[in-house]
């Protein structure tokens, strides 16, 4: 395994959405800031249920009493602490702020795959950007995506799934009598894993998965992203935030 694969393999969700949704070079946001603070806020939740100390029950997600070690302790301590759940989309509005980007992009900054850069203004530090400071990881991701994207939408894995594990055949089976089971399915390259496959999700509600992948297989694409309830709950209040602007008075 090479140091950019461990590099990525070290990334958070939230990490690896921001590092592909922030330019390389200029390291500004390529969607709109609400959209960015909206998608990573349902990264957050992503990455807590793929740790498996968060699930969806219902209509509400409700911490499962896991305490695995995260970098989201704080978040976390949140949903436990609510005398009362809440949906998805509420949660993503709850976490959805300003100061949640800027400490992913810190976390970043320390591990030198991006860059903290002030920019003045007047004299004054008005905006931070953070440019890429180390490919590696970001190539890596882009190359599991293109290759998460390249099978065909039968081969589509739930961000929760896991494969089943092959079966060894009976050795006590007769080399000469006929056939009759089917053979046992071989591990597919193309089957993207958990991670990679809720973090097509989260691209996709963020509008990032055509402008990354300009060629990309919608139906594809759709059946990974199916009924993930983190890119759902994303999908639904981008939605409301765009009706809200659009049915703002003009000034």
């Amino acid at each position: 395994m090479d140091a950019e694969t461990t590099k990525v393999d070290e990334l958070s969700l939230p990490q690896a959405f921001l590092l592909l949704a922030t330019n390389d070079k200029n390291g500004k946001p390529e969607v709109p800031v609400y959209a960015l603070r909206t998608t990573l806020a349902g990264a957050i939740l992503a990455e807590l249920e793929l740790l498996g100390a968060i699930e969806l029950q219902g209509k509400n997600v409700r911490a499962t009493g896991a305490t695995p070690k995260t970098e989201l302790q704080h978040e976390l301590e949140l949903i436990r602490g609510k005398s009362r759940p809440h949906t998805p989309k509420r949660w993503v509005s709850m976490l959805e702020n300003r100061a949640e980007v800027q400490r992913i992009y810190e976390g970043m900054a320390s591990q030198g795959i991006v860059e903290h850069v002030g920019e003045k203004r007047l004299g004054l530090f008005k905006s931070t950007r953070y440019p890429e400071k180390d490919h590696g990881p970001e190539a890596a991701l882009l190359q599991k995506i293109k290759t998460a994207l390249s099978g065909a939408p039968s081969e589509a894995v739930k961000p929760d799934a896991t494969a089943p594990e092959a079966k060894a055949p009976d050795a006590m089976t007769d080399s000469n009598a006929p056939d009759t089971k089917a053979p046992a399915a071989k591990p597919d390259s193309k089957v993207p894993d958990a991670r990679t496959t809720a973090l097509i999700a989260l691209l996709q509600a963020a509008g990032l998965l055509g402008k990354l992948f300009p060629a990309t297989d919608q139906s594809r694409a759709a059946q990974l992203a199916k009924d993930y309830w983190p890119s759902r709950a994303v999908e639904d209040e981008l939605r409301m935030i765009r009706l809200a602007e659009a049915e703002a008075p003009t000034l």
